[in-house]
């Protein structure tokens, strides 16, 4: 590969794991970023800090933030498998927790989207340390495609509830 066209994919890249959270407040917030991406896969990293412990007197990571590292790498995992990007929404995710996160050890993530139908996307994942294969947590989870293509619902609630209930 040329130099151009290796910084353009680079380039490429650099915007498309920006784009995977930088709507997402929270993940910011806690210091979220895309380590890599592959179609179907997302790899996110929270690095170690005080401000996201649970419990000061162990230092451990407050299991909330191993929660949010597992549901934003899979649905970034959701969003590079599908074909065009569209709204997703978390179904329903599931979290094994395996053990405790060690204290001032970053937190890692790979998540994989095995499975897209119509309506529906499946994905796991594990939150790690260094290994993926010595998981802190893991997850499976499930996905809305397509989730701001609902209809407005067709009543008129002052004809439910009268005018007297405003």
């Amino acid at each position: 590969m040329t130099d151009n066209k290796a910084a353009a994919r680079n380039l490429a890249l650099m915007r498309m794991k920006e784009a995977l959270i930088e709507h997402v407040p929270h993940a910011r917030a806690i210091g979220m970023t895309v380590v890599d991406v592959r179609r179907g896969q997302a790899w996110l990293m929270v690095p170690y800090d005080a401000k996201l412990v649970g419990n000061p007197d162990t230092g451990v990571i407050h299991g909330g933030v191993i929660t949010t590292l597992l549901d934003n790498a899979s649905g970034a995992a959701v969003q590079l498998a599908l074909p065009e990007r569209q709204a997703i929404a978390t179904l329903d995710l599931r979290i094994d927790y395996m053990k405790p996160a060690t204290p001032g050890e970053d937190l890692h993530c790979h998540a994989h989207c095995y499975k897209l139908t119509r309506n529906i996307a499946f994905v796991r994942g594990v939150a790690y340390h260094k290994d993926p294969a010595d998981p802190i947590a893991t997850s499976v989870g499930t996905f809305m495609l397509a989730a701001n293509r609902a209809e407005v619902m067709p009543v008129e609630i002052d004809k439910i509830l009268g005018k007297e209930a405003q």
